[in-house]
């Protein structure tokens, strides 16, 4: 078959695929034209079928057209967090093998410190290594005979609490059946628009661009998550979906000052767990929230809870989705009854090939076409899931279990909370201990005493924090998520 952006043209070439918030708008025969004259340039530096590059790039128009180009040529994608230090870069890059790395005028004095790769800019005018790629010259079109849906396109490197990233290995056919899926869960308008704010080096944003070129719907493509830039957008322009962590949805509703467009028919909330407080705030707004559960190793959503049944059922991630089996295993390998915490495992057709050049993790994630996420969670007697922590984040401590969840709950009660994440950190008496990193809201004042007192009257005593320190805000990672790893290291 040809790739999709072919497909796409051939049905309907003036269909808006991307639209900037300056006003840039390309048709899908626009992206077609670019992407053509990127992989005429990519067959001059002597790339193929089955190489690696590696995108160090924010989001663009031309990071859009590397992802098409990467599918026609069927080279594999290394998409690379711009946050990330050189040294973590550079591990990526040799682990995954990377011949070459693309990135921006942004980018370009960091991609230059890395060793072992080429490094290239796509840009108009900023430092420009290939000055004559974007040319309005005409280019011969690159095909290839059929693209192989099963080969990898896309090693996404997981970020993980602890030991070095693990590169997922994700095939079209992955992003395909993912595709499909979400539209039979949150469906397809002819004039959808997606408001992409999410990085295109994270799963759910460049799930995105695919997503739609399959839908022929257009995506309205922002650099990064910029609050005012989005609160705009909502507002102003015909937005239908837009997807967001639990922290952009909560700034966005703290600062809206206007009605959001009607066009505005979903908000899928994944990446972490809402809060209560959240939930209702965006209940109070009219916000027609979905919330969902995904993974980088299944290509994103794997249960969504869909608006309708979200205002009625707090905390809920909803049913699998198409072709998608859940069930909750014990630590014996049993199947847990309704309502009865275990790990939640995942079979389906969106589940990744495995990690990259790790056989020995690949073969601990998935067993027997099951992949075990290592989340912890429950289906309720309706057939809907509940994630209750992830595994990685359980805190041991005196041969006790501790869901962080269940104790930043109850933190969050306190009227002077702004926010909270509760870790373990190592004890050499009990194991792990339990501690708090706390925001206070502005005007409040509330001692350690005082949390401690409010604790106890909701939680057995092991489960209280033995440390709480209070910080402006919580360090989160480039997705908008809190980043438990950095706050455990600075409390340990």
């Amino acid at each position: 078959m040809q790739d999709w952006l072919a497909t796409r043209v051939n049905a309907s070439p003036q269909n808006k695929a991307i639209i900037t918030p300056e006003g840039t708008c390309w048709s899908y025969d626009d992206l077609n034209r670019q992407t053509a004259v990127l992989c005429g340039y990519l067959v001059k530096l002597g790339l193929g079928q089955g190489d690696r590059i590696g995108v160090l790039m924010p989001n663009s128009l031309y990071y859009v057209a590397l992802v098409h180009a990467a599918m026609r040529m069927q080279l594999v994608l290394v998409p690379l967090n711009i946050r990330l230090s050189v040294e973590e870069l550079q591990y990526q890059i040799e682990h995954t093998e990377c011949s070459a790395v693309f990135c921006s005028a942004e980018t370009i004095s960091t991609a230059k410190k890395l060793t072992g790769c080429a490094q290239y800019t796509l840009e108009h005018d900023g430092v420009a290594d290939i000055p004559a790629l974007w040319s309005t010259k005409p280019a011969e079109p690159v095909w290839l005979a059929e693209i192989d849906l099963d080969a990898p396109f896309a090693i996404i490197h997981t970020s993980g609490t602890s030991g070095k990233p693990k590169g997922a290995i994700l095939t079209l056919s992955n992003f395909f059946y993912s595709a499909t899926a979400s539209a039979y869960r949150l469906g397809v308008l002819p004039n959808d628009i997606w408001l992409c704010v999410l990085p295109l080096y994270h799963v759910g944003g460049l799930s995105i661009v695919l997503r739609s070129v399959l839908y022929g719907t257009a995506i309205e493509l922002h650099t990064r998550f910029e609050l005012n830039q989005v609160e705009k957008a909502l507002q102003e322009r015909q937005i239908s979906l837009i997807s967001l962590v639990p922290t952009m949805l909560y700034r966005l509703l703290h600062e809206k000052r206007s009605a959001w467009t009607e066009s505005l028919r979903l908000v899928l909330l994944g990446g972490a767990a809402p809060s209560e407080e959240l939930l209702s705030l965006a209940k109070s707004h009219n916000v027609p929230f979905a919330t969902t559960y995904g993974l980088t190793e299944a290509t994103s959503q794997v249960a969504t809870l869909p608006p309708d049944k979200a205002l009625l059922k707090s905390g809920s991630v909803g049913r699998p989705l198409l072709w998608t089996e859940v069930t909750i295993q014990n630590t014996d390998g049993e199947r847990c009854a309704d309502g009865e915490i275990g790990e939640i495992i995942v079979r389906s057709p969106t589940v990744m090939q495995g990690y990259y050049q790790d056989p020995v993790a690949t073969a601990q994630a998935i067993n027997n076409s099951w992949l075990h996420t290592g989340d912890m969670g429950y289906i309720d007697a309706d057939g809907d899931l509940w994630v209750v922590q992830r595994r990685s984040d359980l805190i041991v401590t005196g041969g006790e279990n501790v869901y962080p969840s269940e104790v930043e709950a109850v933190l969050r009660q306190h009227p002077a909370v702004k926010d909270v994440c509760v870790v373990g950190v190592p004890d050499a008496e009990w194991g792990q201990r339990v501690v708090a990193m706390v925001v206070i809201k502005d005007g409040r004042h509330v001692t350690v005493t005082d949390l401690v007192a409010f604790s106890r009257q909701h939680l057995a005593g092991y489960k209280q924090p033995r440390f709480i320190k209070f910080v402006d805000e919580l360090p989160q990672t480039a997705s908008g998520k809190v980043h438990r790893s950095r706050i455990q290291e600075l409390l340990s």
